[in-house]
């Protein structure tokens, strides 16, 4: 028979979270910490979002997400989830460069960007405080037009070797492009620049087991396999929400869902933009998906070790001429960003080397394919990627003991994001999340949208930032109908 996955849940709750991303887990943990009664769901039979990981037979764990995150990280983890949590946070021992340009080691702080841009770039040491005072400067409310190439234009016009080291890492970590706002990476950037790149030490199995520990602690009842379907609403405000959670149907009445799916999905899909304004659909349909990734991931036999002094934790590798995100997406693949995962990494039990490799990448380069050509594709992909890598790991084919890859499709199938995107939405996606509770009464969206919203840390702040209004949001709606009752009392 199968398994009815909120057979023990509520028929009712102050808040439904839709989907278990770093956003949805943090805002279920405060609101429930808050006296919320919090019910969490997860399509997926895992938590985590793209901060999940899969084990393969012979013990071979690989996370998913691209691990690299600013030290705020750290803050955030110990306000809103434990100091175990963020006692777990340590910084990367090292990002490394390699393309026709330049070679490169660096600890990814602005103190050692400044002393390479202007001892081995030979930039004007004005030039460069400019432009990372700049970066540090911007905010949502700035100029939205200005793209990145044309902030990169006015600091270090003509310098190709400099836009390439700026920007190669923040493409890697949200999707973003020259064409681009300028602010959607001035902030990520400058957020970066402030200790250095950090990661989590034991990996996201252990990152998301801790979370899922606190969640239960708070009260949250959380249900995997269970699908939202609908988002019910009356009188403009949300209802109830209906639920597969496969095989039985179940509705479960809320006064407010916090939507940790994909934005578009969450408007069109699950609500339907017949209950929105007709503006608001037109600034909802103008939002760009962002790119979706390849991934390539590698074990190393259990008593292979790599040496993180040769290769970093980091490496964004590339063989074309120049930084250009046609270049980027394509098919035919030039650019690679491998991390590197140590026994300092995994610690606990695991002592062995893995890789994973990525790759930005279209969706429809994917989607087309009939499905010959699909597993062909994604041989393809694995066997030159393993090319690639002999270059810094030498006879790295007869050292891996386990190798397979993921592609667009893969992403939208375990994460249900529309078209794979593997970071949410552009950056004029965050507008239209944030205008949600002003179309539909108790409607909010938190996750990977655009500028501040990038990554780990982004993801979990915006979770935060919602959770905190929801709760404002039933706060007011509690003094409302108890000034009701008032009334209605006086008047008995």
């Amino acid at each position: 028979m199968p398994k009815d996955f909120l057979k023990d849940a509520q028929s009712r709750y102050d808040v439904v979270v839709i989907g278990a991303g770093l956003a949805g887990l943090t805002a279920a943990n405060i609101l429930a910490r808050q006296g919320r009664s919090v019910l969490l769901l997860e399509q997926h039979y895992k938590l985590g979002g793209m901060a999940t990981w899969f084990k393969r037979p012979g013990g071979h764990i690989f996370d998913i997400s691209l691990h690299g995150f600013p030290y705020g990280m750290v803050k955030s983890c110990r306000r809103y989830w434990s100091k175990e949590i963020a006692d777990s946070i340590v910084q990367l021992d090292g990002v490394r460069f390699d393309n026709p340009m330049f070679s490169l080691w660096t600890s990814f702080t602005r103190e050692d960007f400044t002393n390479q841009l202007i001892e081995k770039f030979g930039v004007a040491p004005e030039q460069v405080h400019a432009f990372f005072d700049k970066a540090r400067g911007m905010n949502f409310y700035d100029d939205q037009q200005t793209t990145t190439r044309e902030l990169f234009d006015e600091f270090f016009p003509g310098r190709e070797d400099v836009i390439r080291l700026l920007m190669e890492p923040i493409t890697y970590a949200n999707g973003s492009t020259l064409e681009d706002p300028a602010i959607s990476y001035g902030i990520v950037f400058s957020n970066f620049m402030s200790k250095g790149v950090f990661t989590f030490q034991g990996g996201t199995d252990k990152l998301i087991g801790q979370m899922e520990e606190e969640l239960k602690k708070s009260g949250v009842t959380i249900a995997i396999n269970c699908d939202a379907k609908k988002i019910n609403l009356k009188n403009g405000a949300v209802q109830s929400i209906e639920v597969d959670a496969k095989g039985a149907t179940h509705t479960i009445e809320c006064d407010a869902v916090v939507s940790n799916a994909n934005l578009k999905a969450t408007i069109f899909n699950l609500v339907g933009e017949d209950k929105f304004d007709k503006n608001f659909i037109d600034d909802a349909q103008a939002v760009r998906l962002n790119n979706s990734s390849t991934q390539v991931y590698m074990a190393l036999q259990e008593d292979d070790r790599l040496d993180v002094q040769e290769l970093g934790d980091l490496l964004f590798s590339s063989t074309a001429p120049y930084f250009r995100t046609e270049a980027l997406l394509s098919r035919d693949i030039t650019s690679r960003t491998y991390s590197f995962y140590y026994p300092k990494t995994r610690p606990e039990g695991r002592p062995r080397c893995m890789i994973v490799s990525s790759t930005n990448a279209n969706y429809d380069d994917w989607a087309k394919l009939p499905e010959d050509e699909y597993e062909a594709s994604k041989q393809d992909l694995c066997e030159t990627t393993l090319d690639a890598l002999e270059k810094y790991v030498p006879n790295v084919r007869n050292r891996v003991v386990h190798v397979e890859a993921s592609t667009p499709l893969t992403f939208k199938h375990y994460t249900a994001h529309v078209a794979g995107a593997s970071f949410g939405t552009k950056f004029e996606g965050l507008a239209v999340s944030r205008a949600l509770p002003q179309q539909v009464t108790g409607l909010y969206h938190a996750g990977s949208v655009g500028i501040i919203m990038s990554g780990w840390l982004g993801a979990m702040n915006y979770g935060v930032i919602v959770a905190n209004e929801v709760d404002s949001q039933l706060e007011t709606n509690n003094s409302t109908s108890t000034s009701g009752v008032e009334k209605q009392l006086a008047t008995e």
